[in-house]
C-alpha cells in the first residue's frame, strides 16, 4: 500500500488532465477486473461483474493545480489556481509542466521581501501577485520548451516517509482514496458487481462523479477521500474529533448539511461491517468541505451514498499527512462491506 500510495501520489494530475494518473489506475486493475473502460468525461470505470446488487466506488483522480492564463516578454508566467488553494501556501513553492516536449521545471515567486512597502508587508500576496519562474529570458523560450497559456502545472514535490508509520506527500488528496480503491478491488470477494471509477474534476465542482453515476445508476455506492482531523495546532477537537491513527472516517454529514448527509441504511452498512471485523473508524461530522457522495447520491432518483476517508493533515497544501494504519483500516472495511452487501442493500 505504501509504494501504491506513493506511485499515485509522485505522479500529477489536475482537473481536466488526469491522465497520467488514469494510465496508473488502468494499469494497477487490469487482471482484477472484466472491463475498463474510459467514459466521455475522461473517467475511468474498471467493472468487475457479479449479481444485479451493484456498488459504485468513487476515488476522484485529480489534484488542485495551476493554469498558465499569461506569459510576459520576459518569459514570467501568471496563472490562475485549479481547485481549491489556499493562496499562500504556493508561494515560493517549486512547479512542474508536464508538455509534449518533456518536464519543464520552475519556481513560484513575487516581489522580493526587501522591497515590500510596510503596509505590503501585513498582508498575504495573493495568487494574482505571483508569477513562474522557469528560467527563461523571453515568451519565445517559455513557448519552444512546451509551456502556452493553458498549460497547467503541479508542485513538484515527492513522497516522505516519517516516524510512526506516517508519511507525506502531494495529493493524497486524492491518491489515498484511489490507493484504497485498488487495494480493495484487488482483495475483495463480492458476488455482487462492482464499478470502481476513478472521477475527473472533482476539485473544480464533483463533474465526473456526476455524469458517471448516472450512466452507472448503481444500487448504492461509497466516495473513498480524505477527511480532515483535529489533532494538531491551530485546530481543535471540537472542530473535528477526527485523529490520526485512529481507523477511517465514515461520514454522517458533511458540509453541515450542505453536502451529504448520509442515510442511517448506509451507515448501518458500514458501522456495523467495521464492528463484525474488528475495523477501527471514527464517525464523522464535517461543517465544510464535500465529496464526490454529494453529486452521486443526487443523480437520477438519488443513490444511497456513504464516504469512507483517511483524516489528513494539511490538506491542499505540498506537504499533506496521513498515517498508513488509517489506509490498512480502510481497505478492510471497503473489502469486507463489499463483501456482507446483499444483507443491507
Amino acid at each position: 500500500m505504501k509504494e501504491l500510495l506513493e506511485k499515485l501520489s509522485n505522479a500529477h494530475g489536475v482537473s481536466g488532465r488526469e491522465d497520467e494518473i488514469r494510465e496508473i489506475l488502468k494499469e494497477e486493475l487490469e487482471g482484477h477486473v472484466d472491463e475498463i473502460k474510459i467514459d466521455t468525461m475522461g473517467n475511468l470505470i474498471a467493472i468487475k461483474n457479479g449479481s444485479s446488487t451493484s456498488c459504485m466506488l468513487a476515488a476522484h483522480m485529480d489534484e488542485i493545480g495551476l493554469m498558465v492564463k499569461y506569459i510576459d516578454e520576459r518569459g514570467f508566467i501568471r496563472f490562475v489556481p485549479i481547485g481549491g488553494w489556499f493562496e499562500q501556501t504556493l508561494l515560493n513553492e517549486r512547479v512542474v509542466f508536464k508538455t509534449e516536449r518533456g518536464e519543464v521545471y520552475g519556481v513560484i515567486g513575487s516581489k522580493p521581501p526587501h522591497l515590500l512597502e510596510e503596509e505590503e508587508k501585513k498582508k498575504p500576496i495573493k495568487a494574482d501577485d505571483m508569477f513562474i519562474d522557469v528560467g527563461a529570458r523571453s515568451e519565445e523560450e517559455v513557448k519552444k520548451a512546451g509551456v502556452t497559456i493553458g498549460s497547467v502545472a503541479t508542485l513538484d514535490r515527492t513522497v516522505r516517509f516519517l516516524i510512526n508509520n506516517r508519511v507525506t506527500g502531494k495529493g493524497f488528496d486524492n491518491r489515498a482514496g484511489l490507493a484504497i480503491m485498488i487495494d480493495a478491488v484487488k482483495k475483495t470477494k463480492t458476488s455482487a458487481t462492482v464499478y470502481a471509477v476513478g472521477t475527473v474534476q472533482e476539485e473544480v465542482g464533483l463533474k465526473g462523479a456526476k455524469t458517471s453515476a448516472f450512466g452507472l445508476q448503481p444500487s448504492v455506492a461509497i466516495a473513498l477521500d480524505v477527511s480532515i482531523p483535529g489533532d494538531h495546532l491551530g485546530i481543535e477537537k471540537k472542530d473535528s474529533s477526527l485523529e490520526l491513527g485512529k481507523g477511517p472516517s465514515i461520514t454522517v454529514v458533511d458540509a453541515s448539511g450542505r453536502g451529504i448527509i448520509v442515510s442511517r441504511n448506509v451507515l448501518k452498512w458500514l458501522t456495523e461491517t467495521a464492528e463484525a471485523h474488528k475495523i477501527p473508524y471514527q464517525l464523522d461530522v464535517a461543517k465544510g468541505g464535500t465529496t464526490d457522495a454529494t453529486a452521486i447520491s443526487l443523480t437520477r432518483a438519488g443513490i444511497p451514498t456513504g464516504v469512507v476517508g483517511i483524516p489528513t493533515r494539511y490538506i491542499h497544501s505540498s506537504v499533506e499527512m496521513l498515517d498508513m494504519h488509517d489506509m490498512t483500516s480502510a481497505s478492510s472495511l471497503v473489502t469486507k462491506a463489499l463483501e456482507n452487501i446483499d444483507k443491507y442493500f
